[in-house]
């Protein structure tokens, strides 16, 4: 009998609808990103929304710091196809027109927006528009009186902090939303997260807050992120590199689909590679990886170097080359090898494949 990991039992949360995408409950777990592109700059923006769309966003969250600026995020709310979230700093008025302007939800800072009676008024222009609501807190912008009572960031001031602003929404039959308690320092972030989560039922955005480039911010969200996520917690994730956005929708993903919880697309099993590997894996990946980037199914492509691993390997693919001897190659479907071929033809081969298999 094939081992077979563990399900994960997710956390039961209550549910929310961002747009068209339901957040929590037995949902499935959203992807989203935020656009670093001057919001005024509408065809920029939508541009690049549209890219986001096409690497697999489910959501994507758009910065309106100015007023001016939701005029441009209504044009840019009209452009694109996947939900969009407001994302608002300082000025509660700004939240109030994108309530009108088209925003799918609202996220806000409690440790920035202002008095008990600015998020009143946010909370009901979100309820006048059918809006939830994401409370947003981080460790770099808690309330002043939090930071006196506990003296620096920690779980308890960041819990505190999303539990008071909830209270506030409670207290005016405001239910539909999410919070999130972001950190860079990963244990902070991972321990406010835990103890957030046996305090709400409401649905959890996940995230390590300026986790760093590609490389570094990869590792910090996929340990962060990953760890709440097999213990269960979290409903919707963005994982917050500085690079290209598109980037951070197929770390999101990549981080799903280890983890067994959703699968979209091509994904690709490759050997580290050594002086064994009779085919040059890392090219073959990087061609299979560009030529199959517009593949929506769930499918598992192995490429290994040689046969050590390559057959075992193969037997737990849909398709997979194998390298061999003499610039020739093994490639099998669905565990069986459909013979030997020049390594040369691998890529054009397994596309060819895989296309079949989608069409």
């Amino acid at each position: 009998m094939e081992w077979q990991a563990p399900k994960i039992q997710r956390r039961k949360s209550r549910q929310i609808t961002v747009g068209t995408v339901k957040v929590g409950g037995d949902a499935p777990i959203s992807v989203q990103s935020m656009t670093c592109t001057d919001t005024m700059d509408v065809d920029a923006t939508v541009n690049q929304i549209l890219a986001l769309e096409n690497a697999g966003a489910d959501i994507v969250r758009v910065t309106v710091p100015t007023l001016e600026a939701a005029d441009a995020f209504e044009q840019i709310v009209k452009q694109v196809h996947i939900p969009v979230v407001s994302d608002i700093h300082f000025d509660y008025r700004i939240a109030i027109e994108c309530a009108k302007k088209g925003a799918a939800a609202l996220r806000i800072n409690p440790g920035n927006i202002g008095s008990h009676e600015k998020i009143e008024m946010v909370c009901q222009a979100a309820k006048d528009h059918g809006l939830p609501i994401r409370v947003g807190v981080n460790a770099g912008s808690l309330d002043k009186d939090l930071l006196e009572k506990y003296g620096s960031p920690c779980p308890d001031a960041m819990v505190e902090a999303a539990l008071r602003a909830a209270q506030t929404l409670d207290e005016h039959n405001f239910t539909d939303y999410a919070f999130s308690v972001k950190a860079s320092e990963l244990n902070l972030c991972v321990a406010a997260y835990r103890q957030l989560a046996k305090k709400t039922d409401a649905p959890l955005h996940l995230g390590i807050t300026e986790a760093g480039g590609l490389t570094g911010g990869t590792v910090l969200s996929a340990i962060g992120i990953g760890q709440l996520l097999q213990e269960g917690i979290g409903d919707t994730l963005r994982v917050s590199l500085a690079a290209d956005p598109v980037e951070e929708i197929k770390v999101g993903w990549a981080i799903l689909k280890s983890l067994h919880l959703r699968s979209r697309g091509v994904q690709i099993v490759a050997c580290p590679t050594c002086g064994r590997r009779g085919i040059d894996v890392v090219a073959t990946v990087n061609e299979l990886e560009s030529r199959l980037s517009d593949i929506r199914q769930s499918i598992k492509i192995a490429v290994m170097g040689c046969v050590v691993n390559g057959p075992g390997e193969a037997k737990h693919a849909d398709i997979a080359v194998c390298g061999g001897a003499k610039g020739n190659c093994l490639i099998y479907e669905n565990g069986e090898m459909m013979g030997k071929f020049p390594c040369s033809q691998a890529v054009q081969i397994i596309e060819d494949r895989v296309r079949a298999r989608v069409k």
